[in-house]
């Protein structure tokens, strides 16, 4: 158990196991507990990138922490929860607001970059990961459906353990891209779908 995130300090994570409990056993039992509830809940929810989602209602929750201990009355549960339906809010619009694939129209010159970048980045993952992508969107529709069961029934990971994993890798493949692009992704109006 540590600080979520480096924009929480050792002082504010400590204040936000006091306030969960004031004994340091229980507190750091009941701080687990609900962050594995919070990533139940994103995951329910559909949203990807479940851990950091829950580090992140716990940086929020840890950064009022003086108001909270001084008003708040009632289950921190339900304050975390509260939070947590917030971010999950800002999730899906910043999803929705993610830069789009490549339209149609887009020629194959302006396009190369794109994919120049896309199979340097590719290279670049452990070959199962790159693997397990390009399998994971190989199919549409039913096919895609049966093929996501078929790919979590052999990793032994359940649907929602399976998209968490596969947007984790997305996210890390995406950022690379992006990197890789630099410049050109303004300059020549590629865009980037949410890889």
């Amino acid at each position: 158990m540590k600080p979520t995130d480096q924009g929480l300090t050792e002082e504010q994570f400590s204040e936000l196991l006091k306030w969960l409990d004031s004994d340091p056993d229980r507190a750091a039992k009941r701080y687990e507990e609900i962050r594995t509830n919070l990533m139940r809940v994103f995951t329910h929810r559909g949203c990807t990138d479940v851990e950091d989602l829950a580090d992140d209602t716990f940086n929020r929750v840890a950064s009022k922490m003086p108001e909270l201990r001084a008003s708040y009355i009632g289950e921190p549960e339900k304050y975390f929860y509260a939070v947590a339906r917030n971010v999950a809010h800002e999730h899906f619009r910043k999803r929705d607001r993610v830069i789009q694939p490549p339209l149609e129209q887009t020629s194959r010159e302006e396009l190369e970059p794109f994919l120049k970048c896309l199979e340097q980045c590719l290279a670049k993952l452990p070959r199962r990961n790159a693997d397990l992508l390009l399998l994971y969107y190989a199919k549409q529709r039913r096919a895609k459906i049966e093929l996501h069961q078929k790919i979590g029934g052999s990793l032994g990971l359940k649907q929602p353990a399976l998209r968490a994993r596969v947007h984790r890798m997305r996210k890390k493949l995406r950022k690379c891209i992006l990197a890789c692009l630099g410049d050109s992704v303004e300059s020549n109006n590629i865009l980037v779908a949410d890889i």
